[in-house]
């Protein structure tokens, strides 16, 4: 195995501590005297907007827009590079959960280029951008401050997938467990099994390096013990713990890709309109299942993190966090259109088995099933 990935690609820099996001405005100046602060309604109604906006330093122009919620789509991206353009921006910091970030990030990064968001979310090659971003996540889950990936979702034809540059990594990354304080528990347990699946495909993905895998093990040994804690109500070393977790399984995500499960959650997630990581977290046991003998020296390095019997302890996050599988007695209208997406997915292919229609089919029909068993 190597130690290192062909390409390593990391955030300039990362500032972690309780009470740090006050700090942000400040720290964007170093990229520019005008910027757009990306937020969503949350991070208004629990006061933490306007403090951030009241250590705005002189001559810094902020302009704060809202996210207007639910999934990241591809025309709330144009909808933000419009406002950029009008701004002429320098940085673009988002404070928020994953759709808030993906968005903020796509748009930083598309800002001055020629086509719409659809045409690059179809392939076109992406350039170069020249604006900075900054990311301070608001849960602990989808891993995109540590990432030079968006994860997008055309409305107009339901596809669900990812643009990605280096240029769009993060300059600046905050981790302030004082933004998790207001997640509800649905939120904590969606988001924190993303992250949770991101850590677990990160370390089996045939792309894995010894670093990766390093970055990876933390991340699950973190997530693992602060997950349920964070559920049910937390304290601030949970949350940090939570935190930190879902940014170097971010980190490990990043450079080593992910697996099936992200194969699969992308077209089912936009079918369905469900949070990504309650698709992540009633998909991994299956997955798990279906890597198992390939993966058995791994499996034992996770059974020293998570206890004797990994898929157990799966599905007893699961249980006790109460996620149902929301395709139980659900109908897949168009199977052979999911199944052929899963296969040619990016994620698929760095899945440590390799995945062909007939195996795609079987954890479909399991999904789909009257029981809708996830291993729980």
């Amino acid at each position: 195995m190597n130690v290192l990935p062909a390409s390593l690609l990391f955030p300039m820099q990362t500032l972690s501590g309780k009470g740090k996001v006050t700090g942000l405005l400040p720290e964007c100046a170093a990229f520019g005297s005008r910027g757009l602060l990306v937020h969503g309604r949350s991070l208004a109604a629990s006061g933490v907007l306007e403090r951030i906006l009241a250590a705005n330093p002189s001559g810094l122009e902020t302009i704060p827009w809202q996210h207007p919620g639910g999934e990241p789509t591809v025309e709330q991206v144009d909808a933000l590079r419009d406002v950029l353009l009008s701004g002429d921006v320098a940085w673009v910091a988002a404070v928020g959960g994953g759709s808030v970030m993906d968005v903020a990030k796509a748009a930083a990064g598309l800002r001055d280029a020629p086509l719409p968001t659809s045409a690059y979310h179809d392939g076109e090659p992406l350039p170069s951008s020249r604006v900075a971003f900054v990311a301070a996540p608001a849960t602990a889950g989808t891993g995109s401050e540590a990432t030079m990936v968006s994860v997008l979702t055309n409305s107009a034809t339901g596809t669900k997938k990812s643009i990605r540059h280096p240029s769009h990594t993060a300059r600046l990354v905050i981790l302030d467990p004082d933004l998790l304080t207001s997640c509800p528990p649905a939120l904590v347990a969606a988001s924190g099994m993303d992250a949770f699946t991101q850590a677990v495909e990160s370390y089996l993905s045939r792309n894995a390096t010894r670093l990766t895998d390093h970055l990876a093990l933390q991340a699950v040994e973190d997530i693992n013990q602060s997950i349920e804690t964070v559920f049910n109500g937390g304290d601030d070393a949970s949350r940090e713990a939570l935190l930190r977790g879902s940014y170097l399984a971010g980190l490990a995500l990043s450079n080593a890709r992910l697996g099936l499960v992200h194969g699969l959650a992308h077209p089912l997630g936009a079918r369905f309109h469900l949070p990504h990581g309650l698709v992540c977290a009633v998909c991994l046991p299956h997955v798990l299942r279906y890597n198992r003998d390939v993966c058995r020296a791994k499996y034992a390095r996770l059974a020293d993190v998570l206890g004797p019997d990994v898929e157990e302890r799966v599905a007893g996050l699961i249980r006790s966090m109460a996620v149902a599988n929301p395709f139980a007695d659900e109908v897949l209208q168009d199977e052979e259109e999911v199944v052929a997406e899963t296969v040619a997915s990016g994620s698929t292919g760095a899945n440590p088995r390799d995945v062909d229609a007939a195996a795609v089919r079987a954890i479909l029909h399991a999904l789909f099933s009257a029981t809708g068993s996830t291993g729980a």
